[in-house]
């Protein structure tokens, strides 16, 4: 069997939440804290569905103005979130793990509609998708699942339709002779 290519799926978590169709529905114009927290859910969301068994992904935060953060990763459906230390940006994150990824030889798609990190890491022959590719793509996904679950008409299993006809027969006429 031939050897499958590891793949990596790297997400600009606070540019898709702002630049996402999808994530901006959920989170609406004010981005108060309840909505927002409710598109970051639906972003991870996606993302664990999208990448499934594919796809190694990872969603990048941006945490540099935020003193406390450490920039230490969490496991989330099999999808690490890592808010990136403080004073380092989202960006300079997804470009060390887009470049690294590369010289690995792992197949590496950023999502993100930021234009310096889309120029950056695809001068290093990485993929890129928009943000909002990425909302339409989710959208095409969880629309094929759902075209995947119609309901199936179940088969009747019966004894008769399991032994083989000739058997079926001589129990037919076993039958018949008793009446």
């Amino acid at each position: 069997m031939p050897k499958q290519r590891k793949k990596l799926l790297l997400v600009d978590g606070y540019n898709v939440l702002r630049s996402g169709s999808r994530y901006q529905r959920i989170a609406g114009p004010d981005y108060t804290d309840d909505t927002f927290n409710t598109a970051r859910e639906a972003l991870i969301n996606d993302v664990v569905n999208y990448a499934g068994r594919d796809w190694r992904a990872v969603i990048v935060f941006d945490g540099a103005k935020n003193r406390f953060s450490t920039g230490e990763a969490e496991t989330v459906g099999g999808v690490r979130i890592v808010f990136s230390p403080a004073g380092q940006s989202a960006d300079k994150v997804i470009e060390k793990l887009a470049h690294d990824a590369r010289e690995r030889q792992v197949e590496t798609l950023v999502v993100t509609s930021d234009a310096t990190i889309q120029d950056t890491v695809f001068g290093n022959g990485v993929d890129r998708m928009s943000a909002d590719g990425f909302s339409h793509e989710v959208t095409l996904y969880y629309e094929d699942a759902r075209l995947d679950e119609t309901p199936k008409v179940a088969e009747k299993n019966t004894v008769a339709a399991r032994i083989d006809p000739a058997t079926l027969a001589k129990l037919q006429a076993l039958r018949d002779r008793a009446r």
